[in-house]
């Protein structure tokens, strides 16, 4: 079987580290892209004898890339420290790797949990994500956020979905939020777009109907309603942010 690296980029978690450096125990080699942490992430990991980088955090692309710059081997599992690999995606992932992968880079479904509940409507049903590729063939494509895989061969989808645990707490889900709406607020930024009252005003109200009602966030209860909450939210912190970025008052 090919040799497999895992990668697990981390910022403060230790709630969720250990979790998903057993997930990912099948591979040769599980590399932690580390932004400083202060919390325990770095004790904890170093506890499983697992290689630790620390880089100062500029992106989400960028932090990516270094590290599967650094991986020792040909094809790269990767992994956030929220998700988990479950027993069935990793058996599909070892035998793509016995019998020879056909793609250079593998899609997986994601399974979302929020609240203690599995998300079923909200926009995130069709929820995917590269989690699998072959190294020297794949590169985060240098978007600031809602970063993606560009690969020069082909792409294909294994069949088990991977389980995600998007929520910790609440502060952690507000910092998470905050966090984005200021990395998607710059890039706005860098291309000189403006604040107007529809980007202000319009544009959130819509993002709220979109996943409450088009996408049927109601039927997944309060869940669906703090989803949709919590995108308008972000997208109208976005433009405040971006507002005062034009200002020079970030």
């Amino acid at each position: 079987m090919l040799k497999l690296s895992a990668i697990i980029p981390t910022f403060n978690e230790e709630i969720n580290i250990e979790a998903a450096i057993q997930s990912v125990s099948f591979a040769d080699e599980i590399i932690v892209i580390d932004s400083f942490s202060t919390d325990n992430t770095i004790s904890l990991a170093e506890k499983h004898g697992v290689r630790i980088l620390q880089r100062e955090f500029d992106n989400f692309s960028n932090q990516k890339n270094f590290a599967i710059s650094k991986a020792t081997h040909k094809w790269v599992v990767l992994l956030d420290a929220d998700e988990r690999i479950g027993q069935t995606l990793k058996e599909e992932m070892v035998t793509v790797l016995a019998e020879g992968p056909q793609a250079s880079a593998y899609y997986v479904y994601r399974r979302n949990y929020l609240l203690g509940r599995e998300i079923k409507y909200s926009g995130w049903q069709n929820d995917k994500v590269i989690r699998l590729i072959e190294r020297n063939k794949c590169k985060y494509n240098g978007k600031l956020v809602h970063e993606g895989i560009v690969t020069e061969g082909k792409k294909a989808f294994l069949k088990t979905k991977l389980e995600h645990y998007t929520y910790k707490d609440f502060d952690s889900f507000i910092r998470k939020k905050n966090k984005v709406a200021q990395l998607q607020a710059e890039m706005l930024a860098s291309k000189n777009k403006k604040v107007n009252p529809f980007r202000l005003l319009i544009k959130p109200l819509y993002r709220f109907i979109n996943h409450y009602i088009l996408r049927r966030g109601f039927l997944d209860g309060f869940a669906g309603f703090f989803i949709a909450s919590f995108y308008a939210y972000t997208l109208f912190t976005r433009y405040i942010k971006l507002w005062l970025i034009n200002r020079g008052l970030k």
